[in-house]
C-alpha cells in the first residue's frame, strides 16, 4: 500500500504530497483508530479512578492527530479548491460531525470525565487543567448527552447536515462569485479607476489569455470599480452582480441559490436548540460566551444604535447634498454610495486610498508589522524558506523568543482563481505538551489583497493594512499563548464574543504617528509617511464613522434576532426581518433585489451564527485595553508585557472578563470605543 502524508507525524504539512484521493482514506483510519482507543480508556476509567494521564492526555492525544490530518486538508480546500479536493472535503464532512457527535454522546466516556472532577485525582490538577475538565463536561451537554436514544439520534443526525449545509452554502457562494465577470477591450469605460486599480483588471484578463480588462467579483477587482468608477451604468451592473451572488435575482438568478440552505439551516437550527432545552438558537449559542443572555445582547445593540443612527443620518443628508451639488446626482442610489463618498473623502480631507498606496508596498508592510510585534512583545521574526508551502505565493515565517523558536505561521496574501474572499485566520499547529515535547503553535494568515503586477511589489490601501493587522492579531493570540493544554491554548476555549480583542487591538498601530513609522515607507523613494497625509488620513478616521457603525449593527442586530425571533423562516421571512431591521437602523438606500443575507457566510457558513455581534462586543473591549496604551505609550514596554501575559498568554485558562479585569484594573467601559469612533455622546 502506497505511504499516506496524512496520518504520518510531520511538524509541518507536507502540502506537495497531500493528494485528493488521500484524503478519505486517512480520515476514515483515523477515525477508526480513534473509536477502538477511546473504548479502550473508556473501560480503563470504569475500572480504576481517572487521572489526567490515563484519561485527558491520550484523548487529547487522539484529537491532535485527527486535527494535525484535517487541518491542511481544510485549509487547502479553502485556498487552493479544485472539484477533486472540494469532493474529497465534502465527503468526510459527514464522518467528521458523526464522529464528534458519537464523542459528545459518549455516556461511558461523559462518566469517565465525572469521576475524574469527582476522584482523587482533581486535588492534583492545575487551574487549566481544571477549566479544561468543566468545559469538557459542559461541552457533553450541549452535546446532548442527557438525552433518550431517539432524540440523541437526531441530534446525530441535525449536526451532520448542518456541517453538510454550510459547506455547500461556502461552496455556492465561491461558484457565484466565480461564475461572474465582464471583460471591456479598452478603457473607454473605466475612467475614474487608478491606475492601479487597471493594472489589477489587465492582470486578470492576461491570466485568462485576453486581451483588455477584466472586471470580477473578487474583492480587489469589484471595490475599485464601486470606489472610483465614473460609469454609474458599469457601477449599477457590477453591483448588482455582487449583491445578488448566490440567490433567485442578478445575472445568474437561481443557479446558485442559498435560500432553500438557508431555510433548512435555520429550522436545524432551532431544532437542534429545542431539543437541549434551550428556547432558541440564540439562546444554545450564548451557552458558551461572555454574553449572558440574547436580551443583553440586543439591549448592548440597541443602546448602540441609538448613539449612533442619528449621527448616521447626518452624515448621510451631508453625502445626499454633496452628490446633488458637486456630483449632478439627484437621487444617490445603492451603487452610487460608495463612489459619493470616495469623493467627498477626496474633497473635505485631500486624500484617497490611492494616494496612500504607494507609501504601503507589502515587503515594507511586514516587515513594519514585525517590527511593532518585537518592540512590543519582546519576540523576533525569522523567514524559513525550506519549510513546505502549498502556493509560491505564500512564506512561512517562525517567532523566536531570545533565540529560540516558540511558534510559526504562514503568510499568505493575495487574491487568486480557486481561493475563498476574506481574511482569516485559522490553527495548523496548536501548542501543546505531550510527554517530555512541546508541540509549538503554527498559525494560517490568509488574506485576499491585490496581488503584485510584474516584478513591482503589490502596494496595499490602508484599509488592506489595517486587515493584515486585525488577522495577525488572531495570529498572536494562538502564537503568543503559555498554555500546554489544547483546549484552552491560545483562541481554543477563549468566548467567541472576546476573540476579537486581540484582533482590533492591533489595528490601532496602524492609524498612530509612531506606529506608521514602522510600517510605512514609499515604494521608490522609502521616504516615511508625510505629516500632511497622516493628518489626513487622522482626520478622515472617522469619517462616515456612524454609517459605518450602523452597517455593522444592522448584521448584529439582523443574525441574533433571526436565530431568536423565527421558528423556521422562508426565505422571504428572513428578507423581512433585514428589511425591518434596516427601516430602523440603515440610512443608505437599498435596492429591492439586494440579497446580501445569501452571501452572509459568517453567519450560515462561519461560526458567528447569533454571534456576529462580537464584533461589536469585543470593540468595546478592544478601545477600553487601547486606552491604557494611550495613556502609558503605544510602545510601552510594561504595558505590552501585561497585555501579553495577561491577555494573550492566557488563552482560554480563565474567562475573558476575568482577563480584561486583571489587565485593566477595572470593568470595560463603552465610552473609549464611542471616543475612538468619533460618536457624540448621546
Amino acid at each position: 500500500m502506497s505511504r499516506n502524508p496524512l496520518l504520518e507525524s510531520h511538524e509541518l504539512p507536507p502540502f506537495h504530497e497531500i493528494h485528493a484521493d488521500q484524503v478519505v482514506p486517512a480520515v476514515e483510519e483515523l477515525l477508526a483508530e480513534n473509536r477502538r482507543a477511546i473504548e479502550a480508556l473508556v473501560e480503563q476509567a470504569s475500572r480504576e479512578a481517572p487521572s489526567w494521564a490515563s484519561l485527558a492526555a491520550p484523548l487529547e492525544s487522539l484529537n491532535d492527530r485527527l486535527s494535525r490530518a484535517w487541518s491542511p486538508v481544510s485549509h487547502l480546500n479553502g485556498t487552493m479548491n479544485s472539484p477533486e479536493l472540494r469532493e474529497a472535503y465534502q465527503a468526510c464532512l459527514g464522518k467528521l460531525s458523526e464522529y464528534s457527535t458519537w464523542l459528545g454522546q459518549h455516556e461511558g466516556l461523559f462518566r469517565a470525565w465525572q469521576a475524574l472532577k469527582e476522584g482523587p485525582a482533581w486535588a492534583e490538577l492545575d487551574a487549566g487543567q481544571r477549566r479544561t475538565v468543566e468545559n469538557t463536561l459542559r461541552d457533553f451537554r450541549l452535546a446532548g448527552v442527557d438525552l433518550p436514544a431517539e432524540q440523541k439520534q437526531r441530534y446525530g443526525e441535525i449536526k451532520a447536515r448542518l456541517s453538510e449545509l454550510g459547506n455547500t452554502f461556502s461552496n455556492q457562494l465561491l461558484d457565484a462569485t466565480q461564475a461572474w465577470h465582464l471583460d471591456l477591450a479598452d478603457e473607454s469605460r473605466l475612467a475614474g479607476l487608478p491606475e492601479s486599480a487597471l493594472a489589477a483588471l489587465r492582470a486578470n484578463a492576461e491570466a485568462k489569455g485576453q486581451a483588455g480588462y477584466r472586471i470580477t467579483l473578487d474583492f480587489p477587482s469589484f471595490f475599485p470599480v464601486m470606489s472610483y468608477a465614473d460609469d454609474r451604468e458599469l457601477r449599477r451592473e457590477v453591483y448588482t452582480a455582487f449583491v445578488t451572488r448566490a440567490s433567485d435575482q442578478g445575472p445568474h438568478a437561481g443557479e446558485y441559490d442559498n435560500a432553500p440552505i438557508m431555510e433548512e439551516t435555520l429550522a436545524l437550527r432551532r431544532e437542534l436548540a429545542e431539543l437541549l432545552g434551550f428556547a432558541t438558537y440564540a439562546d444554545l449559542s450564548l451557552a458558551t460566551k461572555m454574553a449572558e443572555s440574547p436580551a443583553q445582547v440586543l439591549d448592548f445593540l440597541e443602546d448602540l444604535a441609538r448613539r449612533a443612527v442619528p449621527q448616521a443620518k447626518e452624515e448621510f443628508a451631508e453625502l445626499e447634498a454633496y452628490a446633488r451639488e458637486e456630483l449632478d446626482m439627484v437621487e444617490l442610489a445603492p451603487w452610487d454610495v460608495g463612489y459619493a463618498s470616495e469623493k467627498l473623502r477626496e474633497a473635505r480631507h485631500a486624500i484617497s486610498q490611492e494616494q496612500l498606496r504607494p507609501y504601503f508596498p507589502a515587503p515594507r508592510v511586514v516587515d513594519g508589522l514585525f517590527q511593532v510585534v518585537e518592540r512590543l512583545f519582546g519576540v523576533t521574526f525569522e523567514e524559513d524558506n525550506e519549510a513546505p508551502r502549498y502556493h509560491k505565493d505564500v512564506r512561512f515565517f517562525r517567532i523566536l523568543e531570545g533565540g529560540t523558536p516558540i511558534a510559526g505561521f504562514y503568510l499568505d496574501l493575495y487574491a487568486r482563481e480557486g481561493k475563498r474572499g476574506g481574511a482569516w485566520m485559522d490553527e495548523c499547529r496548536v501548542r501543546r505538551r505531550e510527554g517530555d515535547s512541546l508541540q509549538l503553535p503554527v498559525a494560517y494568515l490568509t488574506c485576499n489583497f491585490t496581488r503584485p503586477v510584474g516584478d513591482k511589489p503589490a502596494l496595499l490601501t490602508h484599509d488592506e493594512v489595517t486587515t493584515l493587522f486585525h488577522e495577525f492579531g488572531h495570529g498572536l493570540h494562538h502564537m503568543l499563548t503559555r498554555q500546554t493544554v489544547a483546549d484552552i491554548s491560545g483562541i481554543n476555549g477563549v468566548a467567541w464574543d472576546a476573540v476579537e480583542l486581540p484582533s482590533q487591538f492591533m489595528e490601532n498601530y496602524c492609524w498612530e504617528r509612531e506606529g506608521l513609522d514602522l510600517i510605512a515607507g514609499h515604494v521608490e523613494s522609502g521616504e516615511p509617511l508625510p505629516a500632511e497625509l497622516l493628518e489626513k488620513l487622522q482626520a478622515a478616521k472617522n469619517f462616515q464613522s456612524a454609517m459605518g457603525m450602523v452597517r455593522q449593527l444592522e448584521f448584529s442586530i439582523f443574525d441574533l434576532r433571526l436565530h431568536h425571533e423565527l421558528e423556521a423562516p422562508a426565505a422571504d421571512e428572513v428578507q423581512g426581518l433585514l428589511d425591518e431591521v434596516r427601516s430602523r437602523v440603515s440610512v443608505v438606500p437599498r435596492a429591492p433585489f439586494n440579497r446580501f443575507q445569501n452571501g452572509f457566510s459568517h453567519i450560515f457558513a462561519g461560526g458567528y451564527a447569533a454571534g456576529y455581534y462580537s464584533y461589536k462586543w469585543a470593540e468595546v473591549l478592544s478601545a477600553d485595553a487601547w486606552s491604557a496604551f494611550e495613556e502609558a505609550g503605544i510602545f510601552d514596554p510594561e504595558t505590552g508585557r501585561r497585555f501579553r501575559t495577561e491577555i494573550l498568554e492566557q488563552g482560554g485558562a480563565r474567562d475573558a472578563a476575568e482577563l480584561f479585569r486583571a489587565f485593566r484594573g477595572r470593568e470595560p467601559s463603552v465610552e473609549p470605543l464611542l471616543r475612538h469612533s468619533g460618536i457624540r455622546a448621546a
